[in-house]
């Protein structure tokens, strides 16, 4: 990917005046009359690992030895994996960066038995030069951000900068002194600045920092760090960022002297179309081109998710600092153990699906690194006896979506285009979120009673894929340390709080994960009509039947406590204190190993129960 060098403010005069010239004469256009010296820089970059160490399973179209099409399974990441990818990629050379851009911890057993300590031992494995803070680095408030911090310099020669120009820690917080707006990296003689961002909104909303811990406006944060760095004539600036693939484009476009962003928190698969021939659907391309408000060339990248992928970028700098050309790809890692039906594939059959994957640059046969699973290993065994008892068996795939539809939140299932294609989903949203809202449900039941039950869909993070659930894979679908509440809410108080959802849903953020999953109750949507009015014929499960939603009759609607202290925007359920609030102290995870063990053999709901019964998207 090439690019017209453009003036930007905060050019030296000359750089201004040779980016005109160049408007005039496109044979100048990549840095004819640099003053100083051009630059080619490689970028490695990982996001949202989500304490997912271990391999995970991916669904791939592959062609047989017959030359036809075929889904098989494969391993897919795996930290030990990334591990030997970077140290792959960037072998002996002198002009690469390795990036963390946020979501580090939460979402594994890993986390919830070590809390982040296994985290930091497998990304010192490969020494990133800077990691930006993520909205789940603060789940656990302040104080657990700062102690994953702590594990990251403990025990290692590694340097990694912990960054993030918007977190503002209150007085007192034991994240004073740990993080830095940005920094600066020196390669082949050149400075180089790395800005971080960490989304402001939604870790305010939807994680625990301590109050009087704030989050700026990342439009200003990042502007003020960038005209910082460049003041000190610093001319190469790289933001990194966790705020969403769709905020960085349009953050790009808002600020003036940023040449690369490497993002993450969305969660985006980038790469090539030709994935989709593979099963695997890209939100954009990698990278991705944008301009900044001066016009000037901004390339933006992410990395997918759950340590599946290395990102890879590869960008040339012109003598003032320009970028001329950005390219490369996401290196999507993936073991050579290909399995039909749960059997390994034997030749000829795999020699040619293995040919056919080494036709797509974008999926990487990669080996485990050998020090990065040295590092893993008793982490790993700790992980192993907690979680290997088997409490049910899913007798089909129960995919994740957040919302339903295919505009937000569609490439997100780690089953690939099994689930993200799948019509149902598309039309109702998640088959796991959905039963896990019926698991609360029964459990508020079982203690105290319960009409209704509401979880966000952000809330409830793999899907489970048709085979043996276990007790850690129930603790990766639900790995925060929550508690059900049980609230008191007239009808139209529980109108009320799904209009909220809705609203955090369509703000400038675009936080997906509000969006409401129930039980005991179903509804419409459509986001096209005014605030107020997007969540329509509303029906309550009531004496065997549904009937309409009563606005002025009481239900008893059980919750998790996140949700209940307004998380994810739900400002309507905060308001509920005093006598209509309940803590029943029960484990919101435990509710779904209940719901598996009382089954033994867990189905998809019958669509009738699904909560969201109609879904109408904006334009």
């Amino acid at each position: 990917m090439k690019f017209l060098s453009t003036p930007r403010t905060l050019r030296t005069a000359r750089q201004t005046a040779l980016a005109v010239l160049t408007a005039f004469s496109l044979a100048g256009c990549l840095g004819s009359g640099d003053s100083g010296t051009p630059l080619d820089l490689t970028i490695l970059h990982i996001n949202d690992h989500h304490s997912r160490l271990d391999a995970d399973t991916v669904s791939l179209r592959v062609k047989n030895a017959a030359g036809s099409k075929e889904t098989v399974t494969t391993d897919v990441g795996g930290f030990a994996r990334v591990a030997g990818a970077i140290e792959a990629l960037r072998g002996n050379r002198t002009d690469v960066l390795t990036l963390h851009a946020g979501d580090a911890i939460t979402g594994d057993l890993y986390y919830t038995l070590t809390s982040g300590q296994a985290d930091a031992t497998l990304m010192n494995t490969v020494c990133f030069d800077a990691f930006a803070l993520g909205n789940h680095e603060f789940d656990e408030g302040d104080a657990g951000a700062a102690k994953f911090i702590d594990f990251l310099r403990t025990g290692t020669t590694c340097n990694t900068a912990v960054l993030s120009a918007n977190v503002k820690p209150r007085t007192g917080s034991p994240l004073q002194g740990k993080v830095q707006p940005s920094t600066v990296i020196t390669r082949q003689g050149q400075r180089i600045g790395i800005v971080g961002l960490t989304v402001a909104g939604k870790t305010r909303d939807s994680s625990r920092p301590d109050a009087g811990t704030t989050f700026e406006d990342e439009v200003a944060a990042a502007q003020r760090e960038v005209d910082s760095l460049r003041a000190q004539g610093i001319d190469k600036i790289i933001l990194l960022t966790h705020i969403g693939y769709n905020a960085d484009q349009k953050l790009a476009n808002q600020l003036s002297g940023v040449d690369v962003i490497v993002g993450g928190d969305s969660h985006t698969l980038l790469g090539p179309d030709g994935l989709k021939d593979y099963g695997l659907t890209p939100a954009g391309p990698y990278p991705t081109q944008a301009r900044d408000k001066d016009g000037a060339p901004v390339c933006i990248v992410q990395a997918w998710q759950y340590a599946y992928a290395v990102g890879e970028l590869r960008v040339s700098f012109d003598g003032a600092g320009v970028v001329r050309s950005c390219g490369g790809q996401p290196h999507i890692l993936i073991s050579d153990n290909l399995r039909r039906n749960n059997t390994l594939v034997a030749d000829p059959d795999r020699s040619a699906m293995l040919a056919d994957l080494r036709q797509q640059p974008a999926l990487r046969v990669q080996a485990e690194s050998d020090r990065a699973k040295q590092a893993l290993a008793p982490f790993a065994t700790q992980k192993t006896a907690f979680g290997q008892q088997k409490v049910g068996t899913a007798a089909e795939n129960l995919c994740l979506r957040r919302v339903p539809g295919t505009k937000r939140d569609a490439t997100r299932s780690s089953l690939g285009d099994v689930c993200n294609l799948d019509p149902r989903v598309i039309e109702h949203g998640g088959d796991i979120q959905q039963l896990v809202a019926q698991a609360f449900l029964e459990q508020g039941q079982r203690f105290g009673g319960a009409d209704i039950s509401l979880q966000n869909g952000g809330g409830v993070r793999v899907d489970i894929a048709q085979g043996d659930i276990t007790v850690g894979r129930i603790y990766t679908l639900l790995p925060f340390k929550n508690t059900l509440v049980r609230l008191r809410m007239t009808g139209a108080q529980v109108k009320a709080a799904l209009e909220d959802s809705m609203t955090f849903l369509l703000a400038a953020s675009g936080n997906t994960g509000t969006y409401p999953y129930t039980a005991g109750l179903r509804f419409d949507v459509d986001l096209n009509q005014p605030a107020g009015q997007r969540v329509s014929n509303l029906q309550v499960w009531r004496n065997n039947a549904w009937a309409p939603l009563d606005l002025n009759a009481t239900y008893r609607v059980i919750t998790n406590n996140f949700l209940a202290d307004g998380g994810d925007g739900y400002a309507t359920l905060k308001a509920i204190t005093g006598d209509a609030r309940e803590d029943t102290f029960l484990d919101y995870a435990d509710s779904f190993l209940q719901y598996v063990k009382a089954r033994d053999t867990v189905l998809r709901l019958p669509i009738e129960l699904y909560s969201t019964q109609r879904f109408t998207d904006t334009p």
